[in-house]
């Protein structure tokens, strides 16, 4: 059972995984402390402008990823625009009260969680799960006992849901009926648990005992079948962050949409 998505390699899929992950979590870190609202917006382009062109994905399946992103900013920010403080008042109907002030902070907290959202997915298609454990184990030193544990953990779960959906179908060959409600959920509980557990047990037992025998503990001196390093690209995606970052600031500065500079203070 494969999970593998037909994408174009671009730059971003080249660049050091533990390079990348350091790059977004410090990108993370940084929006927030922003509270200028057009610099976040700028910010936002430019994190935008990465998620759009160099993933590689095709755009019906980047806008399908992007339905998530959109509920996550309009709940996060019309809570905040509908029942927020302030002291212009534009409109206000029993609970309802939208300020001047609600409006630009509920905007700046939808457009940070729109970034997180987007530096993670960005970071997710465009990055293999092999590639940024072997890379954390050659450039952060994990041990390889946790690295390769994490591999075959990742390797194990479309397994198992191939496994539930076998006992899906040889129950219903079977002609199993369940109760209503909430007896029948019990019924699912039980018949589905207990022999996934058990052979999830008895894998994990005989995978335990392979990878000590082929010494995974860490204790030797490991060849790796994947040379992780840096690259010029890794350059690239650090000066790409500064010059988008910096002509943000800078245009928020000269240029700005609205006259919140600082949304804390209104």
């Amino acid at each position: 059972m494969l999970w593998e998505f037909s994408y174009k390699k671009t730059w971003l899929h080249k660049i050091n995984p533990s390079f990348k992950l350091a790059i977004v979590f410090l990108l993370c870190i940084q929006v927030l402390f922003i509270h200028n609202l057009n610099f976040i917006i700028n910010y936002m382009l430019a994190v935008l402008i990465l998620y759009l062109f160099f993933t590689g994905h095709p755009s019906m399946r980047l806008l399908l990823i992007s339905v998530p992103f959109i509920i996550l900013f309009l709940t996060s920010s019309t809570s905040m625009i509908f029942f927020g403080k302030g002291e212009e008042t534009w409109f206000e109907w029993g609970l309802i009260h939208v300020t001047e002030e609600s409006f630009f902070r509920g905007i700046h907290i939808g457009v940070r969680g729109l970034i997180f959202a987007v530096l993670g997915v960005v970071f997710a298609l465009t990055t293999r799960p092999v590639y940024l454990f072997y890379s954390l184990m050659q450039q952060l030193k994990l041990r390889p006992k946790y690295a390769y544990s994490f591999l075959a953990a990742v390797q194990l779960i479309p397994i198992m849901v191939e496994e539930m959906q076998n006992r899906r179908s040889a129950l219903k060959v079977r002609g199993v009926q369940y109760r209503k409600g909430f007896s029948g959920f019990i019924d699912k509980f039980r018949l589905y648990s207990i022999p996934l557990l058990s052979q999830s047990i008895r894998r994990a037992h005989r995978l335990a005992v392979a990878m000590e025998a082929k010494s995974f503990q860490g204790a030797a001196n490991r060849t790796f079948y994947y040379k992780m390093g840096f690259s010029w690209l890794d350059i690239v995606l650090l000066l790409y962050f500064i010059i988008s970052i910096s002509a943000s600031y800078f245009l928020a500065i000269y240029f700005p949409y609205f006259p919140a500079t600082d949304v804390r203070f209104g």
